[in-house]
């Protein structure tokens, strides 16, 4: 493999090909971006209704929905069903040997490279910012329908509910049709959905942030993905974990900022109707946003693959398909399909268990406190005191996965979380005050659950073949969101359970997940990824 002539292959200055390869051809390209404008002026059609409401400050409950509002869902259906045909390709056409083009693994990043984290980290900051924003909007939601804690509850637990089936469905559609077209499409029906900022009725808010949920939880699994298998192996550790970062941090501070900025105007509606806006920058910007080479090779779209690694500066020798060095990635391999196997529970596992700690036992620890005499002041400021260390651990942890060891960093971190249950369950042996004190055990909850959530996906991204990463990576996804799944689930039907026996139920699980993790997982640090090729 070798780097071919800049006249033939890219723009020096920019690393552009000459020859974009967005669609398979010219109508489905125009079904694409027919049914997007279908969908925005959809979406449109419901501001009149949003806007009838200004008098009484954007309050909506028990209007009557209009003509425009019926017709506005016809074309949000009717465009997202064109926008599927234009970015869902037909199937597999003759197949190149995977290793014939794969990009070189110790390529150099170029400006390219930096668009694609740029684009992908907006899509996670999206991706966090609509959980985030359940907790800005249930306020107003409870004042405006006259709900009780226990009705508003289902809310939340639909769009995780949501986030779940998203999470599953998309990373299969990803190995089925492409990462970038999975990417587009659940940026579409996040955009339609964003209509449930003017639903008049509490039950269509909820099917709408249903919809929405299974929308956004397509963009977080794939968007690792499709980083995988572009960024060149030496770039990849510190790369995947970074736009993770970002993709957290940013969505919670989009979310709070622009609920401080837009919510005082008009109201708690306005944090769903911004999906708008928000997914029509994802779209707009598209045609930077590169399909994996890998890929498009395995679909058969050889010249598409070709002309995608041109993007990035990187330009294939045909006699590269006989590179002995080449053919001994693959056929050398000595990773075994059992042990991915294996690795699969240990990471179905995992996910389960942050997922239940992250959206069960960190949520029910304020009240715990509340209820051990403390002030809701004093259990606040002890929980934000421990979120703000745990923020420089993440950037330590950050370190230590991109060049260190990325299976003991995830080993470490679900260790320090197990550490927090355990300190949980020994808050009875007064006579060890650090032990008695909740402060240990917060610490440490928040310093490993924030740990684990950064480095699991990037994990599961390294570590499974082109053909099943997608869903493999959706399907570790699926699952720490089920088990947030379940927490919301038990507190839905007010069967909370006390604070140590959740903490005690949880602990055991995790301790199994540490040791499969030890035994079962792999490394992936400055790992080829085309080694892993031999295992489907």
């Amino acid at each position: 493999m070798g780097r071919g002539s800049e006249e033939d292959f890219f723009d020096e200055e920019n690393y552009l090909p000459r020859k974009a390869s967005l669609f398979p051809d010219p109508r489905r390209a125009f079904a694409f971006w027919a049914g997007c404008v279908a969908v925005t002026v959809g979406v449109l059609l419901h501001l009149p209704m949003f806007l009838m409401g200004r008098a009484v400050h954007y309050k909506l409950a028990g209007m009557p929905m209009g003509i425009g509002m019926l017709i506005g869902m016809g074309l949000i259906i009717g465009g997202t069903a064109a926008t599927a045909y234009g970015l869902l390709p037909l199937g597999r056409t003759d197949v190149t040997p995977l290793d014939e083009i794969a990009p070189p693994e110790n390529a150099p990043l170029t400006r390219a490279h930096w668009v694609q984290i740029i684009i992908l980290a907006a899509a996670l900051i999206i991706d966090v910012m609509k959980p985030a924003t359940l907790g800005f909007v249930v306020p107003g939601m409870l004042a405006e329908y006259g709900l009780g804690s226990a009705s508003v509850a289902v809310l939340p637990f639909a769009a995780l509910l949501g986030t779940t089936i998203g999470s599953f469905i998309w990373g299969v559609l990803a190995d089925l049709y492409g990462r970038r077209a999975t990417i587009l499409l659940a940026s579409v029906i996040f955009m339609g959905t964003s209509i449930c900022g003017s639903m008049p009725s509490f039950a269509w808010n909820i099917f709408m942030c249903f919809l929405m949920g299974v929308g956004a939880g397509g963009l977080l699994p794939v968007a690792y993905a499709l980083l995988a298998e572009i960024m060149p192996t030496r770039h990849r550790g510190w790369c995947l974990v970074l736009v993770g970062g970002i993709g957290s941090v940013g969505g919670y501070f989009a979310t709070s900022a622009l609920s401080a900025w837009l919510q005082p105007y008009f109201g708690w509606r306005i944090m769903w109707l911004i999906n708008l806006p928000l997914a029509l920058i994802l779209i707009v910007v598209s045609p930077l946003l590169q399909e994996s080479a890998r890929f498009l090779q395995s679909m058969g779209r050889i010249e598409e693959a070709r002309d995608t690694l041109a993007r990035f500066g990187i330009s294939i020798d045909r006699s590269s398909a006989t590179d002995p060095s080449a053919k001994s990635l693959v056929t050398t391999s000595s990773v075994k399909f059992r042990k991915l196997l294996g690795l699969t529970c240990a990471l179905t596992l995992t996910a389960l268990c942050v997922g239940f700690v992250n959206f069960g036992v960190l949520l029910w620890l304020p009240g715990s406190l509340m209820r051990e005499g403390r002030s809701v002041g004093a259990a606040s400021e002890l929980i934000a005191r421990s979120s703000l260390i745990a923020a420089p651990t993440v950037v330590l942890v950050s370190w230590l996965y991109s060049i260190w060891s990325t299976k003991r960093t995830l080993v470490i971190t679900v260790v320090v979380t197990t550490l927090g249950l355990i300190a949980i369950l020994l808050r009875d042996l007064r006579d060890i005050p650090v032990l008695s004190s909740p402060i240990l055990s917060v610490v440490l909850l928040m310093v490993g659950t924030s740990g684990i959530i950064s480095v699991l996906l990037p994990y599961s991204a390294e570590s499974y073949p082109l053909r099943v990463r997608g869903r493999a990576t959706g399907w570790v996804a699926g699952f720490s969101k089920s088990g947030g799944l379940l927490a919301q689930g038990l507190g839905t039907l007010a069967l909370v359970p006390a604070l140590r026996v959740a903490a005690g139920a949880i602990a055991l699980p995790c301790l199994l997940s540490i040791v499969l993790l030890a035994t079962l997982g792999h490394e992936t640090h400055g790992r080829d990824l085309r080694e892993l090729e031999q295992m489907t």
